[in-house]
């Protein structure tokens, strides 16, 4: 899943799509109107998140530019401004929803699990016996759930998002760790391993390639 950010205060662009990468998306992020218009028109994006204010092109004109193209992904408008009227017009523009600056992250991640929950598909992922509640953030293993940080529950959703693919290390850091580089770190393989422990008699569903990165299996690897 994937969801494109338009925010030109790098700090609050960070926290944004940290919050995003915690609840599986994998995230665009741009700073002025004619990328974010370049960016949604490509497609492929199950959420946006548009901030009023930004340089060229604001967040309003390009919420209302996409509907007039005939995207229809969810678009969330961030904004500082927070009279009625304003909050009125943004949605007449075509946002979905509005959320005004600055806001607690637990008020971010409730009006993105809203969205999504209009996104066919979004809600529930299964990969053979294993299947994963994004809205609830549950997971269930043969019928049992598995008890997760919530730093397990984004690798094991970024695993299932690729299901039987393999995943790469410089990707699960990046989208579950947030780092740009891998540091040599073992913190991947620590919290793999934790995982497989969890999973019991099914941990051969997470299968290492070697100095590749790992990939999740619909059925076990056999021993």
């Amino acid at each position: 899943m994937k969801a494109l950010v338009l925010e030109d205060d790098p700090k609050i662009a960070r926290f944004v799509a940290q919050v995003l990468r915690e609840e599986g998306y994998a995230v665009d992020h741009c700073a002025t109107g004619a990328d974010a218009l370049r960016l949604a028109e490509l497609g492929g994006y199950e959420l946006v998140i548009l901030d009023w204010m930004v340089p060229d092109i604001d967040g309003l004109s390009v919420c209302r530019e996409l509907r007039r193209r005939g995207v229809v992904t969810p678009i969330l408008m961030l904004s500082a401004r927070g009279q009625v009227s304003e909050r009125v017009l943004g949605l007449e523009t075509g946002a979905d929803d509005y959320l005004v600056k600055p806001f607690e992250v637990e008020e971010l991640v409730a009006r993105a699990r809203a969205l999504a929950r209009r996104t066919v598909g979004y809600a529930r992922i299964r990969c053979g016996e294993l299947e994963i509640d994004r809205i609830e953030r549950h997971v269930f293993l043969a019928g049992r759930r598995l008890a997760l940080t919530a730093r397990e529950f984004s690798l094991l959703l970024r695993l299932a998002l690729h299901a039987d693919k393999v995943v790469t290390r410089t990707d699960l850091l990046a989208n579950v760790w947030e780092a740009s580089f891998d540091t040599g770190s073992n913190i991947l393989e620590v919290h793999v391993s934790r995982l497989r422990d969890k999973m019991g008699e099914h941990s051969t569903m997470i299968e290492t390639v070697r100095g590749v990165g790992y990939r999740l299996r619909s059925q076990g690897v056999p021993s």
